[in-house]
């Protein structure tokens, strides 16, 4: 039997020994095992290149922090100091100056008066937590369960008797305590520092930023992170007035409950209500707890009653008609958000999860998404191009 001839001016395919071996064993694999091979292997560098990244940045983590909390405070800070710059026509550093000194006033009076709340409270409801303390371990020894100090004196002895026989540790604590204050110290300097310069010279720093990108890629990575950096914005500012309804929620409910330290207990909730989901909760058990300690359980169950309503109206009013307006992520996405912070960033991690999700989400939608000529994304031509403020 004779090959068919070939086809005029056509050259016959000559492969060498180990190319038809090579031919033959990838015809052998099926299609889809290619596929998921190739898949696997870029999936694993994108993985390993994460993991390096946040290894990387676990020890510059005293200053990422900072940075990052910078650049809420200027997507806060931003509408003012354009208000007070354009309108008033104060130099730019002035203006950014002044939002920002006018802010921390505003955080050291509400610490302030937070701390002499808290004095005050404390002093004058002693004997009642104090009776608490001894109903609630009382209770503890009729469900059941081991107390080794069933009265309030007998607690403050054995806590006496561990502070003595574990000093050195608590004497290596305090010192490892102090260091950390300086670093707290130093991670605020850095704070106030760079959110002052992020408001000054935010465009500027965007265009030094671009420069590490490749020019054909400029214009759509330019439109992607405005709309990124605006959704941060929008994220805080929404964040913060959800955070200060359920602060006045929770806190008028204590008031009016006379459970004490209502106005400490507030500000506790207005910053848990940072953390997604966990923050209300442990925010909300404490609230309870407090009023169970100090009130008895007639006031605890009114207030479980104040904690559940006011966290049902954010949930299910504010969060869908302002929340999602700002930022389109479905809670399935912030819950795990909030988890893989936890996991790799711990406290700092759960707050910053979803901001950083928001941020993502958004960047990447504009990237993948088709613009219409003349809208915001449109490349500057300008030798120096303003970008839009948050």
């Amino acid at each position: 039997m004779t090959a068919a001839p070939l086809p005029d001016g056509a050259t016959p395919l000559l492969l060498r020994p180990d190319d038809r071996s090579e031919h033959n064993r990838t015809a052998a694999i099926p299609q889809g095992v290619m596929t998921a091979a190739g898949w696997s292997w870029r999936l694993l560098i994108i993985i390993g290149c994460a993991a390096v990244l946040v290894w990387l940045l676990s020890y510059i983590w005293i200053l990422v922090v900072p940075l990052f909390i910078a650049a809420m405070m200027s997507t806060l800070l931003s509408p003012g100091h354009q208000f007070l710059h354009s309108k008033f026509r104060i130099p730019s550093i002035l203006s950014a100056l002044l939002v920002t000194v006018t802010l921390v006033a505003g955080v050291i009076g509400l610490a302030v008066l937070t701390g002499q709340q808290l004095a005050s409270g404390f002093s004058s409801m002693r004997s009642s937590i104090e009776a608490g303390v001894d109903r609630l371990l009382g209770l503890l020894v009729e469900w059941g369960m081991p107390a080794g100090a069933a009265t309030h004196e007998e607690l403050m002895q054995s806590l006496g008797a561990a502070m003595q026989t574990h000093s050195g540790t608590i004497v290596t604590g305090a010192i490892g305590f102090g260091s950390g204050a300086a670093n707290i110290i130093a991670g605020v300097a850095t704070t106030l520092f760079a959110t002052i310069f992020f408001l000054k010279d935010g465009p500027k720093i965007w265009q030094f930023l671009l420069r590490f990108v490749p020019s054909g890629y400029r214009r759509p990575v330019y439109g992607a992170g405005h709309a990124g950096w605006r959704s941060l914005g929008a994220y805080t500012r929404v964040q913060i007035l959800v955070a200060f309804i359920d602060a006045v929620g929770i806190g008028l409910g204590a008031w009016l409950l006379d459970v004490p330290l209502a106005l400490p207990l507030g500000v506790l909730v207005f910053l848990g209500s940072f953390i997604p989901i966990v923050g209300a909760v442990l925010t909300g058990a404490i609230a309870v707890l407090l009023a169970l300690v100090a009130n008895g359980w007639g006031i605890a169950l009114a207030m479980l009653a104040v904690v559940l309503v006011v966290q049902q109206v954010e949930s299910n009013v504010m969060q869908p008609l302002v929340m999602g307006r700002a930022v389109n992520l479905h809670p399935l996405a912030v819950f795990l958000a909030v988890a893989a912070g936890v996991a790799v960033g711990g406290f700092v991690g759960a707050i910053f999860a979803v901001p950083l999700m928001a941020f993502a989400n958004e960047f990447v939608r504009h990237l993948t998404a088709k613009v219409a000529p003349g809208t915001a994304d449109t490349w500057p031509i300008q030798t120096k191009p303003q970008y839009p403020s948050a």
